[in-house]
């Protein structure tokens, strides 16, 4: 399980599959997601949801189904149970790009990855997102293009960037002001390290 992935195929818009699922993996489709299944290729191993834009349901996949009224997104349901299956690595499409509510709350849904030990990549047309607490990542070298780092929560504390072109060292970043927004990549890897709190973290792909 330490090495296999959760794939959760939401119902927003789908630019296509960065990372593909390999054997071992598991796909959830979240609602309308289904559909994007069926535009890459990928079969679920199961459909959930409150299916408010899927009219047409598959009889023969495993379906969930839950109440319009509840308290949590597909996307969320979708996580949850990834977790509760023992998973830890999720790559998360359909996320972003349609409604504004539900991809904040994606984003959010990055952040309570990282609170419950797993990590989480939401991909976009052309970035991707992920969230950190109280860890370290280290983003691929390149030679040029953008990444951000937003405070995702109250306050962080002990923030540090390296290899960047705006480097910070032990610093603290707040929820109400984009201090870490558009760092630019210069050649080498980018390490992210935050001692106390939670980040979101941006860059283009």
């Amino acid at each position: 399980m330490s090495d296999s992935a959760c794939y959760i195929i939401g119902a927003g818009p789908f630019f296509g599959l960065v990372q593909v699922p390999r054997e071992g993996d598991y796909i959830l489709a979240a609602d309308g997601g289904y559909r994007h299944c069926q535009a890459a290729g990928l079969t679920p191993d199961l459909l959930l949801g409150d299916f408010d834009s899927l009219e047409d349901r598959p009889t023969t996949l495993e379906t969930q189904t839950f109440p319009v009224e509840k308290d949590d997104t597909d996307s969320m349901l979708a996580i949850k149970l990834g977790l509760e299956k023992g998973f830890r690595t999720f790559h998360l499409y359909g996320g972003t790009g349609g409604r504004m509510d539900h991809t904040l709350a994606n984003l959010q849904g990055l952040g309570y990855l990282a609170r419950h030990g797993a990590q989480g990549f939401l991909y976009d047309e052309s970035y991707v997102f992920t969230a950190i607490r109280n860890s370290s990542i280290t983003l691929p070298a390149r030679e040029e293009g953008i990444f951000s780092v937003f405070c995702l929560g109250p306050e962080a504390h002990g923030i540090s960037i390296r290899g960047a072109k705006y480097n910070l060292e032990g610093a603290d970043l707040d929820a109400f002001f984009p201090l870490g927004v558009s760092n630019h990549f210069q050649g080498s890897t980018v390490e992210i390290h935050v001692e106390d709190g939670c980040l979101l973290i941006g860059w283009e792909i």
